[in-house]
């Protein structure tokens, strides 16, 4: 099975089958009959994709209410650490995150639930992200969290001096703070 589990209930780490030759590579990023067997039935309603330079650091974000949103997130350049915060009141591991190296050359990709604050370190030069959403964006549901966070500590393997951030990332509110999500 192309399916790891992490620590957190519902977040998924996939490895796609990779084939390669003298070619180049190919696989199947995503295959709804595959998604589905490992208990991940979202229907993927809207793509994005974002270009950014090292250091900058997307997130924490995440959509409440009837707008939560599952996404399956990638990169098809360069190198990121992802991370997935747990804000489901009721989860057993509220407040703790998860972080892996997604990349280009690893072709891994982390399935975030609904439930899931998200964000991204770029750790190369540039990075291309790319990321599957199975619900709407709405700009009036949007909620956050800021990511130097002391209670939540994590690490984004990017000092904090070399950090860029949007100025709307800077004014997340804490952890302690942030808008209940319900799913």
């Amino acid at each position: 099975m192309p399916f790891m589990d992490t620590p957190l209930p519902g977040l998924k780490i996939f490895e796609p089958r990779v084939f390669e030759d003298e070619r180049g590579y190919f696989f199947e990023a995503y295959n709804q009959r595959v998604f589905e067997s490992a208990g991940i039935d979202a229907s993927f309603v809207q793509d994005n994709q974002a270009r950014s330079t090292y250091g900058v650091v997307r997130g924490l974000h995440y959509q409440v209410g009837a707008f939560a949103q599952a996404k399956l997130v990638r990169v098809t350049e360069g190198e990121v650490l992802d991370v997935a915060v747990d804000i489901r009141p009721d989860s057993p591991t509220y407040g703790q995150w998860f972080s892996l190296r997604l990349s280009a050359a690893n072709q891994r990709q982390l399935f975030v639930p609904r439930g899931f604050a998200h964000g991204y370190a770029v750790l190369s030069p540039t990075a291309v992200f790319f990321y599957k959403c199975d619900n709407f964006y709405s700009k009036e549901n949007e909620g956050g969290i800021r990511c130097d966070d002391p209670s939540i500590g994590i690490d984004w393997e990017i000092p904090e001096r070399e950090r860029i951030l949007s100025e709307k990332d800077k004014q997340l509110p804490l952890f302690a703070q942030h808008r209940s999500i319900v799913v």
